[in-house]
């Protein structure tokens, strides 16, 4: 799941919205049929084209209902949706992000989706997942993909360097990654300044950004110091790539991975196809995919990403009917399973799973360490948390500033998204 959240100019945002069919008065009077409007903000070359093959089955199920297909970049799409719902003229349904969910929730932008037929299946999904899409004690999404972060490893590497298997410690990571720069000249290893990707090193020592329960601020924690003194040891030492604080980071780790210049990252299941494009794998099952190293608490956790599928509020009866069963066509069981054969992302229920989807190495080897992936908190800040770390680490990991004084700004700033949290 790419991260970050652009803003958007007014006028593109109500352009947009203009192609959305939401509480329309025209069509809900029409005796034709109800059209509702989709907005997807998937890959618009890798993925979009399944779903658009999917949406043909529907309707061909469905005479009564048409949908209007619209591919919005994700990076967007959460301002664009704030602006449309904000003016009555928000799509039917959203395919939003996770941590969009609370805030939208919040505004009553969202429809509460307990006892309806889009969550007629609820008992197959993931606890988790499902925990992830509600607020405040009611679902306002069906679980649509999911993904987490995992270490990913090339196993011949890994096996030329003697290493039988993956590290389950930072400190078992950094040893195994000096073991590979001496017997391969690779580098063992190559870990982000992103938030999103240090987060792992939060859960290893029990922590987070902030106690949402308590609301306090625990960025600045001891806790969280440890985490994130883990977090920079990786960048320094035989074998540990130096930090890249470049705005192409992303694409110089994945690149120097999938051509087999690195042995191990930390990345999530989005980029799976994208592996088996390197010429590192193009014999697939030389990708390793394992649970994220556990810091010093003994527990290796990882943040739990994906999307759901939301229908809108302000939408009539009509459309939010029609809304409500294509959401429940589109988080079948079978159409999970092509989502997944076609776009090898993670399906969120466990019917989806069949033997051909797992033979596929990259989603069977998601699909293990998905035990490690944690549930946001409810609450509806928490995604824009990880921007002031986004500002603060890369400088930290660039020697520009200390780890306290990074942390120490980074806790400031928080402070001023979550006014109401103590230090």
């Amino acid at each position: 799941m790419r991260r970050g959240i652009a803003a958007s100019a007014l006028v593109a945002s109500l352009a947009l919205a203009a192609t959305a069919c939401g509480g329309s008065d025209s069509d809900s009077k029409s005796d034709g049929p109800v059209t509702v409007t989709w907005w997807d903000t998937s890959n618009a070359t890798n993925e979009a084209p399944t779903y658009q093959a999917l949406i043909k089955q529907f309707e061909a199920a469905n005479k009564n209902i048409k949908v209007k297909y619209v591919n919005v970049p994700f990076d967007q799409a959460q301002n664009k949706f704030d602006t449309a719902a904000g003016s009555k003229g928000a799509p039917d349904v959203l395919r939003s992000e996770v941590g969009w969910t609370p805030a939208f929730a919040k505004k009553s932008y969202f429809l509460p989706l307990d006892g309806t037929d889009a969550l007629a299946d609820q008992a197959k999904f993931q606890p988790n997942l499902i925990k992830q899409a509600q607020y405040e004690g009611k679902t306002y999404g069906v679980p649509f993909v999911t993904d987490t972060l995992a270490l990913v490893y090339n196993k011949a590497l890994f096996k030329k360097a003697g290493i039988t298997e993956a590290p389950k410690t930072w400190d078992e990571l950094k040893s195994d990654a000096a073991k590979v720069k001496a017997k391969t000249g690779a580098d063992g290893y190559w870990g982000s300044t992103q938030a999103y990707y240090a987060q792992t090193f939060l859960y290893g020592e029990g922590t987070d950004t902030v106690d949402a329960t308590a609301k306090k601020i625990t960025v600045n924690s001891a806790a969280a110091k440890k985490a994130y003194g883990t977090w920079l040891s990786t960048f320094s030492g035989k074998g540990l790539h130096k930090a890249d604080t470049t705005a192409d980071a992303y694409a110089h780790i994945q690149d120097a991975f999938v051509t087999g210049k690195v042995a191990a990252i930390i990345q999530g299941p989005w980029e799976i196809t994208n592996f088996y494009k390197g010429s590192a794998f193009k014999d697939k099952s030389n990708l390793g995919i394992a649970t994220v190293p556990a810091g010093s608490a003994g527990k290796a956790g990882a943040p739990t990403g994906g999307h759901n599928l939301s229908v809108y509020a302000g939408s009539d009866k009509a459309h939010q009917a029609a809304a409500l069963k294509f959401v429940q066509f589109m988080t079948s069981a079978k159409s999970q399973e092509t989502i997944a054969l076609k776009n090898s992302t993670l399906p969120t229920r466990s019917d989806a799973y069949t033997a051909q989807v797992k033979a596929d190495p990259g989603i069977a080897g998601y699909q293990g360490v998905l035990a490690a992936a944690q549930p946001r908190p409810a609450l509806p800040e928490y995604s824009s948390l990880w921007g002031p770390l986004d500002i603060e680490l890369p400088k930290v990991a660039g020697g520009k500033e200390s780890l306290d004084k990074g942390l120490s700004n980074a806790e400031v700033a928080i402070a001023k998204l979550v006014p109401d949290f103590s230090k």
